[in-house]
């Protein structure tokens, strides 16, 4: 049985949900998302844009930097400006990179690996055998077989 995911900018002119498992969660903590956010990191869960049914007004999508250097594309409610999705340039606009504080339910999608850990907050203790990479990692090492045939299907398409 699969799971609904369901979330939303701040005002409600966007609403967005899936229902299929995230590939992964990722709670970065390089320093543009923790500017980008204002708080010590970001939690991001991926999924298929294909599999994310949008009701309401469609966000507008703004170019800004990333950590990477490769760039990303916020995904923003063109009324109150919430980010609540991104592309980035690395696995192009066929993956969202949900922001997990816009869903309904923010417990429904712990972090499955922590990235960016060399600009993390000091105060910021990584969980126990938390998966943790200075920067970003291979993804072919860190996936589950399942989300790499995901990844794999997506790229193929």
């Amino acid at each position: 049985m699969s799971e609904k995911y369901q979330g939303g900018c701040g005002c409600g002119h966007i609403r967005y949900e899936f229902s299929i498992k995230p590939m992964i969660v990722h709670c970065c903590h390089c320093t543009f998302c923790q500017r980008e956010t204002g708080a010590a990191f970001a939690v991001n869960a991926l999924v298929e844009s294909s599999a994310v049914v949008i009701s309401g007004e469609q966000p507008i999508l703004v170019d800004t930097p990333s950590e990477s250097g490769n760039g990303q594309k916020i995904a923003r409610c063109p009324e109150c400006q919430m980010a609540v999705w991104s592309h980035y340039r690395g696995f192009g606009e066929s993956v969202s990179f949900i922001r997990v504080g816009t869903l309904d339910d923010t417990t429904q999608t712990p972090p499955d690996v922590h990235i960016y850990v060399k600009s993390k907050q000091p105060w910021f203790q990584l969980p126990a055998n938390a998966p943790n990479f200075e920067k970003f990692y291979d993804v072919k090492q860190t996936w589950s077989d399942e989300s790499m045939l995901r990844l794999k299907k997506l790229r193929e398409s």
